[in-house]
């Protein structure tokens, strides 16, 4: 969830920093700040509780000037969020300065060890504890690095910490512990940078290097040395980042959200591109290796993911089960190894996590790892943890996504789910020749089909005219477009915080019917498909108690028109490519709705991009 910047080099850091932090606000967090080292003098910190522009206010009142420093965007999770609270964090001595994601689980032990010894502390944070560690290493004759191991060797947990010595004014030391959030170095002519995301860094440089569990980098502003935690120097891969800095700015959008929610039609071609071969009719995914023996093997997949990645996850249970026949099972990754899953080396276990760095996901990922079976991910972020300790993966190429609520990062593993359910489908004996062609040939219609519903963007504000005050909506779905009422449902939620349930339109009589009323809208997804007209009767019962619909339907359906309250259209469009198109109306009601609202759509309340912390 925090984010972490750091830099080295012959500029002045403090306004590299605020850029950073400013492009990684959208993780989510309740204070900030910076450390820099000035020539000659201490190490100056500048904190502040709330929203970044407070911090950028402190500095410009109390200026910072250096060639290297740090800074932290903090979501808290020991101490209030408050000034004191904030990181960086100083050691006693003034020697080191300390900004950390994750949570360090005997951090209290740990405390009452350092305050037994005399160590006075300044905050509530379990962060403090590491910085008091190093500078009573230092004291004791350790060099920088020596005592950075030394610490974190008797840390706990799944964490990440960046660190700024006033001895060592020329190094930062970035190391990473377990499956907290990531930590990246990016490498400049002549200068270095370290970020928890890449989007903070982007500008500066797309040459990357990924840090792993246990490892600690120096960064100088010449050279990055990479050593396990014992001192063994670890060679290291350098990424190029394909992704273009424009694409991390608003560019004519009001909300990152809303630029995204208009990007989809290109992502979702990105996704297509090289994967589908349409001259042939098959399906290529270059980061999965299985022989047509191995695929008949599978005995099952099992999807886990998080939030909206685990509605992805439900639409590819059907997907995959219908082109492949390979039973699939979706399960929280937050749920998964809290029971004794039955998987084996016959089972793959598919994670699908935009960030690539979901702690829920990737310790469902080592549960499955540790019981033998075959990890695949599906994942944006290029780098990240659970891409590279996937067996095989299918990245999005969605891009950057800034926004809070996923929206492109959604449809696009969608369409990932329809590839690999072609790729399987082909492999297992499933999909003739003839049926793999037409599959695949309709997945050159979807960037138009997609575009199309784009192009009808002012019924939306409208409509969050009408409906902007209700308190409470529901949603109904069926078949494989029930994971998209429910997707739709959270899309409110999360932005205009208007509570939203989604359900299977079948299980309406089975107690939400008794919610109906004049005040509660129902969002009915309702086109021509082999369930049009169950969800026909579903709303004709919502209307018999004098409830208001809101239909999703098919263009040029003149009957659902008679029987809705209002309708939004969609083209028609192939059953299992269906919530790809279907699930962006639900966007940009949701998005309309909260601006209607007033509503920070970009940071809603209490949530946070990428949740790197249990």
């Amino acid at each position: 969830m925090c984010g972490i910047v750091g830099y080295v080099g012959e500029r002045d850091a403090t306004p590299i920093i605020l850029e950073g932090l400013k492009r990684l606000e959208y993780r989510g967090y309740d204070s900030a700040g910076l450390a820099v080292a000035q020539e000659d003098g201490p190490i100056g910190v500048r904190r502040e509780a709330g929203k970044l522009a407070r911090l950028a206010e402190k500095v410009q009142a109390e200026p910072l000037s250096g060639n290297i420093g740090i800074g932290h965007t903090r979501w808290a999770t020991h101490g209030e969020p408050c000034e004191r609270n904030a990181h960086p964090h100083l050691g006693p001595g003034g020697q080191v300065a300390v900004v950390h994601n994750g949570i360090i689980e005997n951090f209290r032990a740990l405390r009452e060890e350092l305050e037994a010894e005399g160590h006075t502390f300044a905050s509530d944070t379990d962060t403090e504890v590491v910085v008091h560690l190093i500078e009573g290493y230092l004291a004791g004759g350790a060099d920088l690095e020596t005592a950075v191991r030394r610490a974190l060797k008797r840390v706990k947990g799944a964490n990440a910490f960046l660190f700024l010595s006033r001895r060592h004014p020329d190094r930062l030391l970035a190391a990473r512990l377990g499956n907290a959030g990531g930590l990246t170095v990016g490498l400049g002519d002549g200068e270095n940078f370290v970020a928890s995301d890449i989007p903070a860094i982007l500008e500066h440089t797309r040459q990357m290097v990924f840090l792993e569990d246990r490892l600690l980098a120096t960064v100088t502003r010449r050279e990055v040395r990479v050593e396990t935690l014992e001192g063994t120097p670890v060679p290291f891969e350098v990424h190029t980042i394909p992704w273009d800095p424009v694409a991390a700015a608003k560019e004519p959008y009001r909300h990152f959200m809303q630029k995204e929610i208009y990007e989809q039609a290109r992502s979702i071609t990105d996704t297509i591109r090289g994967r589908a071969d349409f001259e042939n009719g098959r399906v290529r995914l270059e980061g999965l290796t299985l022989t047509p023996e191995e695929a008949h093997d599978l005995e099952k997949m099992v999807i886990i993911a998080c939030g909206t990645s685990a509605y992805a996850g439900l639409v590819g249970k059907f997907l995959i089960e219908t082109l492949a026949s390979l039973p699939v099972e979706v399960d929280y990754g937050s749920e998964f190894r809290y029971r004794n899953p039955l998987i084996n080396k016959r089972t793959v276990v598919l994670a699908i996590t935009q960030s690539g760095e979901t702690v829920d996901t990737l310790a469902a990922m080592e549960e499955g790892r540790r019981k033998g079976a075959r990890l695949w991910s599906i994942v944006n972020v290029i780098g990240s943890q659970a891409h590279r300790i996937s067996d095989g993966h299918i990245l999005m190429h969605a891009g950057p996504e800034i926004g809070v609520a996923s929206t492109k990062a959604f449809t696009t593993s969608l369409v990932d789910l329809y590839l690999l359910g072609c790729y399987l489908g082909e492999l297992r004996g499933v999909l003739s020749s003839d049926e793999l062609r037409r599959r695949v040939d309709d997945l050159a219609r979807l960037p138009d089909l997609v575009g199309r519903v784009l192009d009808h963007g002012d019924e939306y504000a409208q409509l969050a005219q009408t409906f902007y005050d209700r308190e409470h909506f529901l949603y109904l779905g069926r078949g494989i477009n029930y994971p998209i009422a429910l997707e739709g449902a959270l899309k409110l939620k999360e932005i205009s915080y208007i509570h939203a349930e989604g359900y299977p339109a079948g299980e309406m009589k089975h107690g939400p019917i008794a919610l109906i009323d004049e005040a509660m809208p129902v969002v009915a997804i309702a086109v021509r498909d082999s369930v049009y007209d169950k969800m026909i009767s579903q709303i004709e019962q919502v209307k018999a108690r004098e409830g208001t619909v809101i239909a999703l339907a098919t263009e040029g359906d003149t009957d659902i028109a008679e029987k809705a309250d209002s309708v939004l259209t969609v083209p028609e469009t192939p059953p299992l490519l269906s919530p790809v198109v279907n699930i962006i109306p639900l966007q940009l009601l949701a998005y309309h709705l909260a601006v209607r609202r007033g509503c920070d759509v970009d940071q809603p309340r209490n949530l946070a991009k990428s949740v790197t912390v249990e």
